[in-house]
C-alpha cells in the first residue's frame, strides 16, 4: 500500500458482478479475481467477489437460488457495482437490483475507479471544529 492509498475500511465496497457458471466457474472466478486485483491496486476501492463462493459450494453445495439470495444480500451492503463482460442472467439481475437500490453501476473499471476517487474526495473532507 502506498502512502496515498486509503485504508480498505474507508474505501467504497464494490460488488464484482459477472458470469459465473458458463462457460466455466473456475475461469470466470479467475477473471473476477483479476478484476478485483486491479480495483484494489487503484488504492480507492475494496472489491467483494461473489465468485469466491465457488469454494464454499465445493464444501457445502446449495441450490442456485440460495446463492442468488446470498449474493443480493452482499450487494445490498455495497457502495457500487462493477459489471464484468459476458452473458449472465444472474449478473443482469444484480445490475437490475443495484439500479433499483440506487447503487451506482459501472461497466468499465476505469469509470468505477474515477467514481471512487471522486467519492473519496467527498468522504475525506477535513473535519471542522464543533466547539
Amino acid at each position: 500500500m502506498s502512502e496515498n492509498d486509503i485504508p480498505h475500511e474507508f474505501r467504497p465496497l464494490c460488488y464484482v458482478a459477472g458470469p459465473y457458471s458458463l462457460p466455466d466457474p473456475v475461469e470466470n472466478s479467475h477473471r473476477a479475481i483479476l478484476a478485483a486485483e486491479r480495483l484494489c491496486a487503484s488504492g480507492v476501492i475494496t472489491p467483494l467477489i461473489p465468485h469466491l463462493s465457488l469454494m464454499w459450494h465445493m464444501v457445502n453445495p446449495h441450490d442456485v437460488n440460495w446463492w442468488y439470495d446470498v449474493d443480493i444480500a452482499y450487494l445490498a451492503r455495497c457502495d457500487m457495482l462493477l459489471r464484468m463482460p459476458g452473458k449472465s442472467s444472474g449478473a443482469d439481475d444484480e445490475v437490475a437490483y443495484a439500479y433499483a437500490a440506487s447503487i451506482p453501476v459501472f461497466f468499465d473499471e476505469a469509470d468505477a475507479i474515477d467514481w471512487a476517487q471522486d467519492e473519496m474526495k467527498r468522504w475525506t473532507t477535513p473535519e471542522t471544529d464543533h466547539e
